[in-house]
């Protein structure tokens, strides 16, 4: 099967995969028909993160169920639905909690599109993937949210509900600070789009880039194109989505009493790691959270706010590109996000 390859720094290639195969009654075969980009995929096609080639790219997007296990009984052939990029079995003590990232019956931080060894199960610009445990893992695609809405459900735009959750019960209605960047931004950008749906009564995005900014405020933020070194007000609800040591000091300076500062962002550079202001944040008892999202727990939540319209997340999509076309759409390292369809979805 033909799958987009990552063979080295900004080398990518379509190449024959074998084909994967149901191999156990609990699974699925899933057929990717929209795929998203993350933000991550920048860092790995750039060749700087940890992840080697080669490696099939693509851990967000919707898909068609193909073909399903005898004990498969949520999904069925022709459905169309989200695939979470960590596989859980949904069974284990830890996935019973909630903590899907980390669930106990497969190798440690099993993933798509990336990961090393058995952690890696392939990617989704394929032509399939094999999706165990389908009735925990695999979420129908609901009614009414188009696949393009949907693509970026399988990790980012979760990723980004979990950071300003905290505005249902802990806040309501509290003012939200998002510092963006780290890479092509769409997870800031969609903390943004949640955070107002959830009625903050003020967001502020702060990123020098101008296209991101401008993204923010058709979601209804306040901008501000430089980074300071603190604010002059504190948010009881901040985002560091900057993977940048001066954002993510400045989300923890702003971060008001009792208030949580979380960090989508991956620090990959051992030379330029942040400073915590430890004192500050002891003083006025702020909590720092850190580490992938439990996405498969958060995709329904974040799903509710785009079915009743509270988020439009093709605001922040950059483009829409053919399938055949993603190598050189990935390559010029120029989108917060895009999306690959294949023909006729």
């Amino acid at each position: 099967m033909s799958a987009l390859t990552f063979l080295g720094a900004d080398e990518l290639a379509w190449r024959e995969e074998p084909q994967v195969e149901l191999g156990t009654d609990e699974s699925a075969l899933v057929r990717p028909v929209c795929v998203a980009t993350c933000d991550i995929d920048d860092f790995i096609i750039a060749g700087d993160s940890p992840y080697t080639a080669p490696l099939v790219l693509g851990h967000e997007g919707v898909g068609e169920v193909i073909e399903v296990g005898d004990r498969v009984r949520g999904v069925a052939p022709g459905d169309r639905v989200i695939v979470p990029f960590q596989v859980s079995c949904g069974a284990c003590p830890v996935c019973r909690q909630g903590r899907t990232a980390n669930c106990e019956s497969v190798p440690f931080a099993s993933t798509y599109g990336f990961g090393f060894g058995d952690q890696y199960w392939g990617g989704f610009l394929s032509e399939m993937v094999r999706v165990p445990y389908a009735d925990h893992m695999l979420v129908p695609l609901p009614a009414g949210i188009s696949p393009d809405a949907a693509a970026s459900a399988s990790d980012n735009i979760p990723d980004a509900f979990r950071t300003v959750a905290a505005l249902r019960d802990q806040w309501p209605g509290a003012p939200v600070l998002v510092v963006g960047g780290a890479g092509p931004g769409s997870i800031g950008l969609y903390a943004v789009g949640h955070a107002v749906a959830l009625g903050a009564e003020r967001v502020l995005y702060v990123d020098e880039d101008p296209r991101r900014r401008s993204i923010a405020e058709r979601l209804g933020a306040q901008t501000l194109a430089n980074v300071p070194e603190r604010l002059d007000e504190t948010f009881p609800i901040t985002v560091d989505a900057s993977a940048h040591a001066g954002g993510l000091e400045l989300a923890l300076r702003s971060t008001a009493p009792d208030g949580t500062c979380t960090s989508t962002g991956i620090y990959l550079d051992s030379a330029a790691q942040p400073r915590f202001p430890l004192f500050e944040m002891y003083f006025r008892n702020i909590t720092f959270i850190t580490g992938r999202p439990h996405v498969r727990t958060v995709i329904p939540d974040a799903l509710e706010l785009i079915s009743t319209g509270g988020l439009d997340p093709t605001v922040v999509t950059t483009r829409v590109v053919d399938w055949a076309d993603a190598a050189e759409a990935l390559l010029s390292h120029d989108y917060n996000k895009l999306i690959f369809k294949r023909p006729g979805i």
